[in-house]
């Protein structure tokens, strides 16, 4: 393996990369809604650029996922997976300062939807793997680079279809990197965080029901399904979901209370939370599942009563919390109102003592040595959830080092979505260093 730092031309090619992406309009309004190919095109060519040779895969016409391996020189080695995903969510032109489709460059920013979430890690991809190109450099174990779609809605046309019917295609990789971890949280006291994610709450969209007597608007009806299922949803939003710690979460606050001084009291997390300041918010959404209404859906005249209404809600389970999450459930909706699962993928746990992991804390530290890195648990999803299907755990690590008051979490699915060409930089050195040392 070649001992040479990564080039010029890839930092120029990934602030190029990530606006050409912006630029592809892959929103994904789900439903199969959305049309992923043409940025596939553009990675395959980007990655045929390389040498490597990607096969496109598609379960829907325009659907278009990329799956290129790129040989290590251990081939005893077990292969490492490192995905993005092309899709993006829907940007409405008319909020934004910028069109969400531009892909500018202003003032070393690059706007456009996706540049967070995630056509930055996409091109830091496609920028790393030409470098080394350039370079003669090899990795010590094999990678698989997959770009998917579909990954903001179910993942059907995406990873899951890959780890589906494509497995071969993955054949021995035991651990994977993927979105949502390395990104700087500067925690107002002058402190800088890097949060690496080793675990996703596991995802439960769910659809209810009730059903009463239809009706005339103007009569007493004791059995009014509008009524039924606002009652239960008012329950759900208003419930207290209990303590639950999962191994991820509890080495989260132990690492931050020891960066903080403060003695980790596990009987009192909420304290906990609350002493450790805005640095509480990485691990708060995490403490305990969660469930939100989000859409309701009833009736079609005012003055006429309908027989059923229709709510959604977005559930999320900690490892280990999914009996506990369907009991409560069925107390909260009550007789009135049945429910099932709309979407449901499963939490992820890794661990936070291998050395993948420490391999991403030291390429980290190595160009943020004032930085701090803990771990930390997702609050949603990711792909790695489809394939975890295949045995392979997977991290969130899209290393980026943004500035004083750039929230990046707000960006995702935010209105004005952009990066610092500074921070895109700073995320190809430190995937270059990581990759190389996998």
């Amino acid at each position: 393996m070649a001992d040479v730092d990564i080039d010029e031309q890839a930092l120029d090619e990934v602030v190029t990369f990530t606006s050409d992406l912006i630029r592809i309009d892959t929103t994904n309004r789900g439903g199969g809604d959305c049309r992923e190919r043409p940025a596939a095109e553009y990675a395959a060519e980007r990655l045929a650029g390389a040498g490597l040779e990607p096969t496109l895969l598609e379960r829907t016409k325009g659907r278009t996922n990329v799956v290129a391996r790129l040989a290590g020189t251990d081939p005893s080695a077990d292969a490492l997976l490192v995905h993005g995903h092309l899709d993006v969510v829907p940007a409405r032109a008319e909020d934004w300062s910028v069109h969400p489709f531009s892909g500018e460059i202003r003032d070393g920013v690059v706007w456009g939807r996706g540049a967070v979430d995630m056509k930055n890690m996409d091109a830091m991809i496609l920028a790393v793997v030409r470098a080394w190109a350039r370079q003669g450099v090899r990795p010590r174990r094999d990678l698989v680079i997959a770009f998917t779609a579909d990954e903001e809605a179910s993942a059907v046309d995406g990873s899951g279809f890959l780890a589906d019917e494509h497995a071969g295609l993955f054949e021995g990789c035991t651990e994977g990197i993927s979105e949502s971890g390395a990104f700087t949280f500067h925690d107002g006291a002058g402190r800088q965080i890097y949060p690496i994610a080793a675990g996703e709450r596991g995802t439960g969209w769910l659809k209810l029901t009730a059903r009463g007597r239809a009706g005339h608007g103007s009569k007493v009806n004791h059995e009014n399904a509008v009524t039924r299922l606002a009652a239960a949803i008012t329950r759900i939003g208003a419930h207290e979901w209990p303590l639950r710690l999962t191994p991820t979460v509890r080495a989260a606050l132990t690492e931050l209370a020891a960066l903080y001084g403060i003695e980790p009291d596990f009987d009192d997390v909420d304290g906990l939370l609350t002493k450790l300041g805005p640095a509480g918010k990485l691990v708060e959404p995490t403490v305990r599942n969660s469930a939100n209404p989000t859409m309701l859906n009833a009736g079609y005249k005012v003055n006429v009563i309908p027989g059923e209404a229709v709510a959604y809600v977005d559930g999320r389970c900690l490892p280990g919390g999914e009996d506990e999450f369907r009991t409560t459930l069925d107390r909260l909706t009550g007789p009135d109102v049945d429910w099932e699962f709309h979407h449901r993928e499963v939490a992820l746990q890794a661990p936070v003592d291998s050395p993948t992991y420490r391999q991403m804390r030291a390429a980290v530290e190595e160009f943020a040595p004032e930085g701090h890195v803990v771990p930390y648990c997702m609050s949603g999803g990711t792909d790695a959830k489809q394939f975890s299907r295949l045995g392979i755990t997977g991290y969130g690590f899209a290393p980026l080092k943004l500035p004083e008051g750039f929230d990046y979490q707000a960006l995702f699915h935010g209105v004005d979505e952009r990066v610092p060409v500074e921070a895109l930089h700073f995320g190809v050195r430190v995937l270059d260093r990581f990759l190389r040392s996998a």
